[in-house]
């Protein structure tokens, strides 16, 4: 009995030790597409600072959404920058979310929520709110990572960029609603 214990040990310590750690945390640019550089129109808007704990908490594992990569920048005193978020009218707390976008949203909602990874459970996206960031606010700027929605839906990694803010509604001001519309083409 001590030798098939023995055994059971010794194949299970082999078993761990010869699977790739990578596997387990890759996270890593190489398996995210586009990047985390801001755009040259916003770029002088910015600064780039370090803040480990931010970025954890914007960037996610595989196919559970949040952020591939990304890169922890604050908004300079001086400037003005528009970022826009859709969001459930029937959860008001969802308007100040989270996620944000630098590009207003346009064209058809399913390839909005394909290049952004929103699944339907998460919104109906119904409403728009359009806001300033506030001077001297930290955000994490990265690519979607994917999110498994269903069984019978994943998006994959997008190269779009999307804005993390950690507290929005403390973030941002003169903030201006819009609603969803039916428009059939």
């Amino acid at each position: 009995m001590k030798n098939i214990l023995a055994i059971i040990l010794m194949l299970t310590l082999y078993g761990c030790s010869s699977y790739p750690i990578e596997r387990e945390t890759q996270n890593t640019a190489q398996s995210c597409s586009g990047s985390s550089n801001l755009p040259e129109n916003l770029a002088n808007k910015f600064e780039k600072i370090e803040d480990k704990e931010l970025l954890n908490e914007a960037l996610g594992l595989p196919n559970k959404g949040k952020l591939c990569q990304g890169q922890v920048y604050k908004s300079k005193a001086d400037t003005q920058i528009t970022i826009f978020r859709a969001w459930n009218s029937t959860n008001p707390n969802s308007k100040f979310g989270k996620w944000w976008a630098f590009q207003k949203p346009t064209g058809k909602i399913s390839t909005y929520r394909s290049e952004y990874e929103i699944c339907y459970q998460w919104s109906p996206l119904d409403k728009l709110v359009s806001c300033i960031l506030k001077p001297e606010v930290k955000v994490v700027v990265g690519t979607g990572q994917s999110a498994e929605c269903s069984e019978y839906l994943t998006y994959q990694v997008s190269d779009k960029q999307q804005i993390y803010i950690d507290n929005a509604s403390m973030s941002l001001a003169s903030c201006t609603i819009f609603s969803g519309e039916f428009s059939w083409k």
